[in-house]
């Protein structure tokens, strides 16, 4: 289960912060905003900014963050977000930290990003609660203080805050700063996931998936799952995947499972590159194309996947996609047998060892060097 940080606010809440006022040019920029018309918007915005107004700061902050209107510029944004900030609006405050947070328009810092965080969680402000307590869950720019990170979301969950919802549910789940209580996880899952949050969906889907404080139900596991692969989330997309390709809770379906182990792997998801890497090898749910799961198992193993790496490995050793390699083969296997615990790990060593009898002392040194070198990089310089 995962807890990310909210992206940056949209133009409706940036100007709920700033007034009750009637209709003006501020106002006014927010309705041809909202109906794409940023050409408009900007022409509105612009002087009001310029006049120090700051809530058409953070609305033309957004536009250059977003690219909506404007040539997108990350450090024009942030710009914008710290004169408003200075003004003490917390939607700025919370904005100018998120773009630390994520090294957007200013080198990453994660301390600077909860010193905004902080200001914006002072004036109550729910979304910065969340991600503060997203700092503090994980050790980011802050002690790593479970409690407090609990502390923070219980306040933002208060307010409503689906993404809060979501992360409080993990807590219980996994019982990080909290008694383990997969039933009150469930509670804060399905009450995000009632708004539409993707990852509580997701998360909820698991929950049936393994029967974790409620019956174990593979089909609902899978309607959740759609729900939020629908979203985008790879995490749903590939455990939706690996339904259809195990055939739970769906017909098995394995151009389906291709289909969406290829969506996941896209956004860079590991597990799902390894997947898609093993279809292409076996020839599951498309044309057997070893080139093609070389592609896939070495994107995965930059991450340090040690299931793709070790069979990157093997793909050297037999020569599958790529020309035959016994070093490169021992170098990745040994890299693999190092991470995988377990049956997975003898079965990596084993295979190490007998592809280090067809090599000679000088080139089981090289492959030992490679690793090494690969691993002090890594795995970026592995080649």
């Amino acid at each position: 289960m995962k807890r990310h940080l909210i992206a940056a606010l949209m133009f409706g809440l940036a100007l709920m912060a700033a007034n009750g006022a009637s209709a003006g040019p501020l106002e006014d920029g927010v309705a041809a905003a909202q109906r794409q018309d940023y050409a408009t918007a900007l022409r509105l915005w612009k002087p009001l900014a310029e006049q120090g107004n700051a809530s058409a700061q953070i609305n033309l902050g957004l536009m250059y963050k977003n690219g909506w209107g404007v040539a997108q510029d990350y450090k024009e944004a942030v710009r914008l977000y710290r004169l408003a900030a200075a003004q003490g609006y917390a939607d700025a405050q919370y904005n100018l930290g998120v773009m630390y947070a994520d090294g957007t328009g200013v080198a990453q810092d994660y301390k600077e990003a909860v010193k905004w965080f902080r200001l914006a969680v002072a004036q109550g402000f729910a979304q910065a609660q969340n991600n503060l307590g997203w700092m503090y869950d994980n050790g980011w720019g802050v002690a790593q203080d479970y409690k407090e990170a609990v502390r923070l979301y219980r306040l933002a969950v208060a307010q409503g805050n689906a993404k809060a919802q979501s992360n409080l549910g993990v807590m219980y789940a996994d019982g990080t700063g909290v008694v383990r209580d997969y039933k009150e996880a469930m509670k804060w899952f399905l009450l995000a996931a009632a708004q539409g949050d993707a990852d509580a969906q997701h998360n909820l889907g698991v929950m049936y998936d393994q029967g974790k404080g409620v019956a174990q139900d593979y089909k609902e596991a899978v309607r959740l799952y759609r729900l939020a692969a629908a979203q985008g989330n790879a995490s749903a997309q590939i455990n939706l995947g690996l339904m259809y390709d195990t055939g739970t809770g769906v017909a098995q379906d394995y151009k389906e499972a291709v289909r969406l182990y290829r969506l996941a792997a896209a956004q860079g998801n590991a597990k799902a590159q390894h997947n898609l890497a093993l279809m292409y090898a076996d020839g599951t749910g498309v044309a057997q194309d070893y080139k093609e799961a070389v592609k896939w198992y070495r994107l995965a193993a930059a991450q340090g996947n040690a299931s793709a790496q070790s069979n990157l490995g093997l793909m050297y050793e037999r020569g599958n996609g790529v020309a035959q390699d016994y070093a490169r083969a021992h170098m990745w296997i040994n890299l693999a047998a190092s991470s995988l615990t377990g049956e997975d790990g003898k079965t990596a060593s084993t295979n190490r060892d007998i592809i280090a009898k067809r090599m000679t002392p000088s080139q089981i040194a090289e492959a030992q060097a490679m690793a090494r070198k690969c691993q002090a990089s890594n795995f970026q310089q592995c080649d």
